[in-house]
């Protein structure tokens, strides 16, 4: 009997890693909805809606992702995230081509939320799953998971792009691009593992307490910083392209390279991120990054040079990329509380943020000016400097992983 080749051997280790399974469910998760993000200016003059409306229709993503963030919370412990990543994973795909069949700002709005929840859904799950991967391993993962993510928005907002430009309907894009992402990721997703309990091991060596306080006070102060980061990332990718242009009298195409800049370095440190947090712990490397964050775009918006706010941007990028990997991974370290409804509840906090972050920038601008409004960006990450130093929950490297 032959042998099976090397390519054999390798795609037998590819279909059965639950590694991979994970990587391929977060890239599916970034990939589908960033290709739809082309298509909302042709959904708005489609459905006639004006600005006002459309940015409430808009707003079914948030709604509709939090509230299935707080049922995830219950169903997790409960159901396991493998079984929920299936499930969630076919309703995410399924959904989306639903958006573009839609013909009214309410029907726009339901089915935005409908997309957002099993979106959601399959975000705390996927990540919970990616827990366990990672505890199982012993060594750090997260923020490659997440870099996966990142890419595959990158992927997504590409093609999206090229859809819009040979005339592809939002519904007929989202078929195509669901139909191959369901089949592989589903394929993939067998070989995902259960979930460990998250209360084994030692409490001090996770270095948080177990008492019922203690659990939510940790969960709170995670939370807090979910908030700070996602702030900073609702107003880049809302207000950079805005404030280089309309402050700083750049050209539009030199404008959109502001938030380009950001999720570029985002990308490129969380990709690299798995082998610094290997060799950094959390607590000395998140602070560093988020104090070059701080400076940099301190010095951008002092000096008003284009190329300035550009380094700023990226600077930004790169200070908060691994910070959500990170406290994702020690939320389901926190003993006493569910891996999932850890995750849950933490990423819930940091939807908040996402919300909340343009919002806050544009109040502030009308206030004082946009330049102004932006110095909130270097304050949240003075803090997310200081919290992720201080919190203990981040003071943590995992075991070795055992000997061959």
């Amino acid at each position: 009997m032959e042998e099976p080749s090397q390519p054999s051997r390798r795609l037998t280790r590819l279909v059965k890693s639950p590694s991979a399974a994970v990587t391929v469910a977060f890239f599916v998760n970034g990939f589908l909805f960033a290709s739809w993000t082309a298509h909302i200016p042709h959904v708005k003059e489609y459905l006639r809606l004006t600005d006002g409306t459309l940015g409430l229709a808009l707003l079914g993503v948030p709604v509709g992702s939090v509230l299935a963030m707080l049922i995830a919370a219950r169903l997790l412990p409960r159901l396991g995230s493998r079984l929920i990543v299936r499930v969630t994973l076919v309703g995410y795909c399924a959904a989306g081509p639903l958006v573009g069949l839609i013909r009214s700002a309410t029907g726009l709005f339901l089915a935005l939320a409908l997309w957002g929840a099993f979106m959601a859904t399959l975000d705390v799950s996927m990540n919970t799953q990616a827990i366990t991967v990672e505890r199982r391993a012993r060594r750090t993962l997260m923020p490659g998971f997440h870099g996966a993510w990142s890419v595959g928005s990158f992927a997504g907002a590409a093609l999206g792009a090229a859809g819009v430009a040979i005339g592809l309907s939002l519904s007929s894009q989202l078929l195509l691009l669901a139909s191959p992402c369901v089949v592989i990721a589903g394929w993939l997703s067998l070989a995902m593992i259960p979930d460990e309990n998250p209360t084994a091991g030692h409490p001090a060596h996770h270095g948080v307490g177990t008492s019922r306080r203690t659990v939510w006070l940790t969960i709170g102060i995670l939370g807090a910083i979910a908030v700070a980061d996602l702030l900073c990332e609702g107003a880049a990718a809302d207000w950079a392209a805005v404030y280089l242009h309309s402050s700083l009298g750049a050209a539009p195409a030199i404008a959109a390279l502001g938030f380009a800049a950001y999720s570029l370095a985002m990308v490129a440190v969380r990709l690299a991120g798995n082998r610094l947090l290997d060799r950094f712990a959390a607590n000395l490397l998140l602070p560093v990054l988020a104090s070059l964050a701080t400076v940099a775009f301190g010095i951008g918006l002092a000096v008003q040079s284009v190329a300035a706010v550009l380094i700023g941007f990226a600077a930004l990028g790169a200070g908060v990329s691994a910070v959500i990997p990170v406290i994702f991974s020690a939320a389901g370290r926190v003993p006493g509380i569910n891996s999932g409804t850890a995750v849950a509840l933490v990423s819930a906090f940091g939807w908040i943020g996402l919300v909340c972050g343009p919002v806050l920038i544009g109040q502030l601008a009308d206030v004082t000016s946009l330049r102004l409004a932006l110095i909130a960006i270097p304050v949240l990450t003075t803090l997310i400097a200081v919290s992720t130093a201080t919190c203990r929950a981040l003071r943590y490297r995992p075991d070795p992983p055992p000997l061959a």
